[in-house]
């Protein structure tokens, strides 16, 4: 499990994704989240603009990452 640490209210999947380099770019983040399973509190999530809060826990492949 792998602490975020974020300074504002939320951050976006899309950026969540961006900052641990799982895509490159914010384009990517639709077609990689068409393609690849992510979680975020063990719910299916699809939305590149899904808000993420502190004590979200987000699953990406083997990687869990959890909001602080």
């Amino acid at each position: 499990m792998k602490l975020v640490k974020i300074n504002t209210e939320y951050i976006t999947l899309q950026q969540l994704l961006k900052m641990e380099n799982i895509i490159s770019s914010g384009g990517e983040a639709k077609f990689y989240l068409a393609d690849n399973l992510v979680l975020v509190n063990n719910k299916t999530e699809n939305r590149r603009g899904r808000k993420l809060y502190p004590n979200d826990i987000i699953v990406v492949g083997e990687e869990e990452f959890v909001i602080s």
